[in-house]
């Protein structure tokens, strides 16, 4: 994707190298890879011992609470100054475009778009969701719209995923900022609150939804970009959206699939609806609410 013409982001911050820890790896993150949305005042972490996750509510492993101002032990710059290796460049530069699209696509809503942060780190970051770790993978959390990466996904995306190009790691981003369009037009606080009152299997078909409409956001900001796509683009990313496939997550890792824990959708599903947002180029053909098949 054709980015060199675009000025890094300057919403863009430097958290540092926090205590994250250890965790599981990727492969034993088959609910989180790639999207997972924190949710207020509550906060995920690995455990070393088990496939999975459990949920600590109340500020997490900093004792931070909700909304709490994030912190670390490196952390320096802000702005464009900390886009300082190609990595952090690119998504800095995806960034600065997924601002310009969602802009223009709000603007012509007549409603304002806030930009979302990115914020670097390694191993681990306080938040304003609470406390993480890098293996969990890229998140976005709401109470301070910011975008957690740690660019070594990146490679692990690639060299553990087979999902290689730039484009790839594009898409990575741009789902992330799906998860924040979704913030800003309140999609999430509703799901949220549909959540609270759900079963775990219901609960889990809602986070799919939430998922899959973030994959096809990503598509929109790209079909709104044709002009910066490359061949082999479009390419790349249904790559890294079939290799992140809750099902294909779920045979690599265990051998067996249980449909009803799925929080991300199928290999299928997320490449369909990457897909429809590419072609439509339109958020509102976005509504994974009313199905997903």
């Amino acid at each position: 994707m054709r980015l060199d013409d675009l000025d890094p982001t300057d919403n863009a911050r430097d958290m540092g190298s926090g205590g994250g820890g250890g965790g599981l790896g990727l492969l034993g993150l088959l609910p989180l890879l790639l999207g997972r949305r924190m949710g207020c005042g509550t906060i995920l972490i690995l455990g070393a011992l088990a496939l999975g996750y459990m949920y600590l509510s109340g500020g997490g492993l900093g004792g931070m609470g909700s909304g709490g101002a994030p912190t670390s032990s490196t952390a320096g710059g802000t702005g464009a100054s900390v886009c300082n290796t190609p990595a952090r460049l690119e998504a800095c530069k995806v960034m600065t475009s997924t601002e310009q699209t969602w802009g223009a696509i709000f603007q012509q809503a007549g409603k304002q778009y806030r930009p979302a942060t990115i914020n670097f780190f390694q191993q681990g970051v306080q938040t304003g969701c609470g406390a993480a770790s890098s293996a969990v993978g890229p998140f976005y959390c709401p109470p301070d719209h910011g975008v957690y990466l740690d660019t070594a996904f990146f490679a692990e995306l690639e060299k553990r995923f087979g999902a290689q190009g730039d484009f790839a790691r594009d898409y990575v981003v741009a789902h992330e900022i799906g998860h924040h369009v979704q913030d800003l037009l309140g999609t999430s606080d509703e799901v949220s609150r549909q959540q609270a009152s759900a079963s775990k299997a219901e609960g889990n078909a809602l986070s799919v939804r939430l998922e899959l409409q973030a994959d096809c956001f990503a598509g929109v900001w790209a079909a709104r970009n044709k002009d910066r796509l490359e061949p082999g683009d479009i390419e790349e990313g249904m790559t890294a959206a079939n290799a992140i496939g809750d099902d294909t997550l779920q045979k690599q890792s265990q051998g067996t699939v249980v449909p009803d824990s799925f929080t991300h959708g199928t290999s299928a599903q997320r490449m369909a609806w990457l897909r429809r947002g590419l072609e439509s180029g339109d958020p509102a053909r976005c509504d994974t609410f009313k199905g997903v098949e």
